[in-house]
């Protein structure tokens, strides 16, 4: 699935921080943000340096009336892997997952108020602002049920001078690249139809356009007619029949399933599809015609091109999955997601909304899934809630790390999701990244047992009570493995599915398929469990913990099947462990081929080994969801540059990635995930190609964006958008002509009139759209491009229609700022800042003389 955290945390604090279980005392309240603060702390990047790390200086002012003492307290903080370089001044050591723990040394001095002591810490390079510590908390040892929140300014110096720079030079170059395209050329119907021609005849639409619906599509003459209020003075009308200037949604058996045909002509509109959804993407396709400021309040009538438009979906499954999990993202956000996802004709919705993290959908029959699973706060004994993590901090206040849907909640983003189209897939992650599934368990078996109910204590146990194996996971977790020899794992799985399917059917919405994760097991899990043990004596097909893979998932299929939905997972679930070369290594298993597992595989990354992972599987039977990270992963940094936000392991993905991705052939065109640079054929040409049965098994596209650094709805915004708009590009127009040009010269100039143009629709009619449509979108602005040409700078774009602002006294460029139109003498230090048209600014670039 993913390996966010490389290399991390090396073993657990005190046993109860790790197994709640243990705890004898009664648990703590979870502290709120009404306390005072008696430090603040000051990180500043010393040095960094790709082989010997970074150093940072951590500097804690005593901000409050008391002398910080020289011993008695602990600093807990979230980030990557962190050492102290000054072993008398203090120590810092790994908790569990990405939480770590400052403890002070012999050397280290009580701190008078306002005075400031500095620690210096060691970690490794430090790539952007992501990488810095966070969500700092202070505990003093007298009062271990209080935690004090720390806050933090980060210093990054000007270690970053020279390499914003040249790639602020890079990205001058890239953009010199896009060509003009005149409005008038631009295609007015997003994503790119399959057939679309323009008559010149426009209709204008008015509030006393009847819209003419049978029966049948009475849900999508709704939408229609909702989704106009907002643009026209008048609310418009639904007959059966009508005369006049008309909008007809008309029934037509012989148009592809989820296609249309959409006319405009002088007189009237006329959707005709074989199927609501047809009618509903036709609806959608209507929108995308009306320019942006059709959304900026109510019109008396709106003027939309003349034009005939064939068109058909190429995939038949266009995704997002939104990770709740690991950062949560409230219900009113989900909303405006499926909006969007309706808007552009995205029709699945892969919520994973259960992690190490956080489990975020109420099950009625399990609370404590919720009640413990979907906190994150310090609580000294931590059974009351999950640990700190990705910066949460040590409140339950805190809207990212707490927080999930009920009941309610969940069936009204059902029932959102059904009117338009877009099915919701679940993810019960197992049987790793379950952390918060087992604490959450945990609870519910000392609360029963407590009790004297011991039955029903283990009814939904999730682990051996006397499993001694360690391990620990590519997140940093030494707990988060569900034992899958235990009855009572798969007594808790049948639970949730059923809850699940309950709240499904409550909304009246489908559900074909649970996911049920299965990535980033770490080796080590289930090596000395009793049940294990048990299950390999009773059952001669587990001869060893690699078989319990395939009994697991063998088990959880047919838990499936008798419920009527089939198995998804991560790639994992559809792979086997063989020796090759005397090597272990991962490929397709043909026992659960036949089954039809359906799997998004990720794994595609330049020498890895595993570049050719997805067609390997769709050769071998399986259905897969393109979901490669050298392209589809949204959550990534767009950029090395050192203020973008996100996380780098896979590369760098900017809205080219998606763009450029192509389906049935991307090791064609792949590229190093850092530099850019394609990747030598000679490196992949033993790899596998898809074959024409294997592409029949390539069911469609699609694009996770994992939470880990998301911790506002802003910055989930900012990574989702505008990548998106080229996922949804990709997997619902045909195939582009470059991408069939065998001809690599003329592939690469065709491209560039298809990247060109896909840029001016983008900056000129989709992201304005994206400022009002569903109450505005944060989307990314970009950075501008500069460059220092015969001693001027020129500066440049990604997106047409966005506008650049400068300043060279130093202050930062707003909106009044003067505008760009020409190269700039180059005499003293110069600020560039990019604006779109409502005024909103990216990151400022800094050009020094």
């Amino acid at each position: 699935m993913r390996l966010s955290l490389p290399g991390f945390f090396l073993f657990c604090l005190p046993l109860l921080a790790c197994f709640p279980h243990a705890a004898t005392s009664s648990p703590l309240p979870i502290q709120q943000a009404t306390i005072s603060k008696p430090v603040a702390i000051t990180l500043t990047l010393v040095s960094n340096d790709a082989k010997a790390g970074s150093r940072m200086a951590l500097t804690l002012k005593n901000t409050g009336d008391s002398p910080l003492p020289a011993t008695g307290w602990q600093l807990f903080f979230n980030g990557g892997s962190y050492a102290s370089t000054d072993a008398g001044q203090a120590s810092v050591r790994p908790v569990n997952g990405d939480l770590h723990v400052l403890s002070p040394g012999s050397g280290f001095s009580q701190v008078a108020s306002g005075q400031s002591a500095t620690i210096t810490i060691s970690s490794r390079r430090i790539r952007n602002r992501t990488d810095f510590p966070a969500g700092f908390y202070l505990v003093f040892d007298k009062d271990p049920a209080q935690a004090f929140p720390v806050d933090v300014t980060v210093d990054m110096g000007n270690l970053f001078e020279a390499f914003d720079r040249k790639l602020t030079e890079r990205i001058f170059t890239q953009n010199a690249a896009i060509q003009a395209i005149p409005d008038e050329k631009l295609i007015k119907v997003f994503p790119t139809p399959v057939s679309y021609q323009e008559t010149g005849q426009p209709f204008v639409l008015d509030g006393k356009t009847v819209i003419v619906s049978p029966t049948e599509f009475n849900a999508e003459a709704e939408f229609l007619v909702n989704s106009l209020v907002p643009v026209l003075a008048g609310k418009l009308a639904i007959k059966t029949q009508a005369a006049g200037k008309t909008i007809t949604l008309r029934k037509e058996p012989t148009i592809p399933a989820e296609g249309y045909e959409l006319h405009l002509t002088p007189e009237g509109v006329r959707i005709s599809a074989s199927s609501r959804a047809g009618i509903f993407y036709g609806i959608q396709s209507l929108h995308t015609l009306m320019s942006a400021n059709a959304l900026t309040g109510k019109k008396e009538s709106v003027q939309l091109p003349g034009l005939i438009v064939k068109d058909a979906p190429r995939f038949g499954y266009r995704a997002l999955m939104m990770d709740v999990a690991r950062n949560f993202q409230p219900k009113s956000e989900v909303i405006k997601v499926l909006d969007l996802m309706g808007l552009y004709k995205l029709n699945v919705l892969h919520l994973h909304f259960s992690d190490d993290e956080g489990w975020r959908v109420e099950m009625p029959s399990l609370p404590e899934l919720t009640t413990v699973g979907g906190i994150r706060a310090y609580n000294a004994d931590q059974t009351k809630s999950l640990l700190p993590s990705y910066g949460s901090g040590p409140d339950a206040s805190n809207t990212a790390g707490t927080g999930f849907y009920t009941k309610a909640d969940f069936i009204d983003i059902l029932k959102y999701a059904r009117d338009r189209h877009i099915d919701v897939i679940p993810e019960i992650e197992s049987p790793g990244h379950a952390r918060a599934a087992l604490r959450a368990m945990d609870v519910r078996y000392q609360t029963l047992l407590k009790a004297g109910k011991r039955a029903e204590a283990e009814r939904y146990l999730l682990r051996d009570l006397a499993d001694k194996s360690t391990y620990e996971s590519v997140q940093g977790w030494s707990d988060n493995v569900i034992d899958v020899a235990l009855p009572s794992t798969y007594a808790f799985l049948e639970r949730v599915i059923d809850d699940l399917t309950g709240m499904y059917r409550e909304a009246g919405a489908p559900l074909k398929t649970i996911h049920v994760g299965g990535d980033e097991v770490p080796s080590g899990v289930w090596q000395k469990s009793p049940a294990v043990k048990r299950l390999m004596a009773s059952n001669s097909t587990v001869k060893s913990t690699d078989g319990l893979w395939y009994y697991y998932f063998g088990k959880l299929n047919q838990i499936l099947k008798k419920r009527g939905l089939f198995l998804s997972g991560w790639e994992e679930v559809g792979l086997k462990k063989v020796v090759q070369n005397k090597k272990p290594v991962w490929v397709p298993n043909p026992t659960f081929a036949p089954e039809k597992f359906r799997v998004n595989v990720w794994k595609n990354e330049p020498g890895s080994g595993a570049e050719d992972l997805a067609y390997r599987m769709a050769n071998a039977g399986y259905k897969v969801i393109l979901t490669g990270v050298t392209h589809l992963y949204i959550d990534l940094a767009y950029n090395p540059m050192s203020e973008e936000a996100g996380q780098y392991w896979g590369g760098y993905v900017d809205i080219d990635k998606p763009f450029s991705f192509i389906p049935y052939d991307y090791l064609r065109n792949l590229t190093d995930g850092y530099t850019g640079q394609r990747v030598d054929k000679s490196r992949i040409r033993s790899r596998e190609m898809i074959t024409e049965k294997g592409k029949a098994n390539l069911v469609g596209i699609e694009a996770p964006l994992w939470a880990e650094t998301n911790r506002s709805t802003a910055q989930f915004e900012y990574k989702l958008l505008p990548k998106l708009l080229a996922v949804a590009e990709r997997a619902w127009a045909k195939d582009p002509e470059w991408a069939l040009e065998k001809d690599e010269q003329k592939s690469d100039q065709l491209y560039n009139q298809a990247w060109s143009a896909f840029l001016h629709t983008v900056g000129k009619r989709e992201l304005p759209r994206l400022d009002a449509f569903a109450g505005g979108f944060q989307y990314r602005i970009p950075t501008a491009g500069a460059s220092i040409i015969d001693n001027k700078l020129a500066a440049n774009v990604q997106f047409p229609g966005f506008t650049i602002r400068y300043t060279t006294d130093g202050s930062e460029p707003t909106p009044s700022s003067q505008a760009y139109t020409t190269p700039l003498p180059f005499t003293s230090t110069i600020k560039l800042r990019v604006f779109n048209s409502a005024g909103r600014a990216g990151q400022t670039v800094t050009i020094k003389k």
